[in-house]
C-alpha cells in the first residue's frame, strides 16, 4: 500500500524531529542490524496485541514503528493498522515485510510530533523503544498528541529505556546496564551502541514519565519495571 507523507515546515524553535539521533540507521544495512539486534518476535507481539485487546474490529496506531513488526502482526489479525515513522528506511523495510504476509497496513512518514491522524479516533496507540528520542518537552507533547488519536477509554501502551533508580546511584547503575547488556558485534546491541543512548539520546525517569502520561490525559492503569532502565506503562485516556 503506498504510504503518506505528512512532513511540513515547521517554525525554527520547533525540535528536528527528522534529524538522526543517537545510532545512525539511514542505510538498509542499518536498518536490517537494527531489526536483527532489537530481536523481533512475531510470537511476543501477538501476545502483546492480545493483552491490548486488539481484534479484527480495532483501530491500532504504532508511533515510531520502526521496522514494523507489531503494525504487520495486528493487520494479520485483521485490525486497521497504522505505521507512522520518520525514516524512509525503517518505512521501506516495514512494508517489505507487510508484502510478505500479504497484509497491507497503513503506512505514514512523520514523527510523534506531526503525525495527524485522519479517520476514526484509534482503539489502541503504541510506542515501543522510541519515546526516548525526544527531549523532555517534547515528550509531554507527543505524549499529548498521542491522547488526541485515540477514543475515550481507548489504551495507550509504552514501553521504553525509562529509568527506575534513584537519580544518586546514576552513575553506577548505567555503567552496569552498558557493561552487562553489551553483546559482540553482529550479535546484538553493543556497548558502543549503549554508550551512545546514553550520552546523546534521551531517556528519563519513570516518575517524570507518570507526572507526564497524567498530564496528558492518561490514567495509569499498569505499570512494570522489568529492570532499573526499562518500563512498560499501560494507560487508558480520560
Amino acid at each position: 500500500m503506498p504510504r503518506s507523507d505528512t512532513t511540513h515546515s515547521r517554525p525554527a524553535w520547533y525540535f528536528r524531529e527528522y534529524a538522526p539521533v543517537g545510532i545512525d540507521l539511514g542505510s538498509t544495512a542499518a536498518v536490517a542490524a537494527y531489526d536483527r539486534n532489537q530481536g523481533t518476535d512475531f510470537d511476543a507481539d501477538d501476545a502483546l496485541l492480545d493483552r491490548l485487546g486488539v481484534t479484527e474490529r480495532s483501530c491500532l496506531i504504532d508511533l515510531a514503528c520502526g521496522t514494523g513488526s507489531l503494525t504487520v502482526q495486528a493487520a494479520r489479525r485483521g485490525a486497521v493498522a497504522h505505521g507512522v515513522d520518520v525514516s524512509e528506511e525503517m518505512l521501506t523495510f516495514a512494508q517489505a515485510r507487510a508484502e510478505q504476509f500479504g497484509v497491507s497496513p497503513h503506512w505514514h512518514r512523520a514523527g510523534f510530533l506531526d503525525y495527524a491522524h485522519c479517520g476514526p479516533l484509534a482503539d489502541v496507540v503504541t510506542t515501543k523503544s522510541a519515546l526516548h528520542q525526544l527531549p523532555d518537552f517534547w515528550k509531554q507533547q507527543a505524549l499529548c498528541k498521542a491522547a488526541g488519536m485515540l477514543r475515550p477509554g481507548g489504551t495507550f501502551y509504552l514501553w521504553d529505556v525509562i529509568f527506575s533508580f534513584e537519580p544518586t546511584s546514576a552513575e553506577e547503575r548505567l555503567q552496569q546496564w552498558i557493561e552487562t547488556a553489551g553483546r559482540p558485534e553482529g550479535e546484538g546491541f553493543t556497548k558502543s551502541d549503549f554508550e551512545v543512548h546514553v550520552r546523546d539520546e534521551f531517556s528519563t525517569y519513570a516518575w517524570i514519565i507518570e507526572g507526564m502520561l497524567q498530564r496528558a490525559g492518561f490514567d495509569i492503569i499498569t505499570s512494570a519495571f522489568p529492570r532499573p532502565t526499562h518500563a512498560e506503562f499501560y494507560c487508558r485516556r480520560r
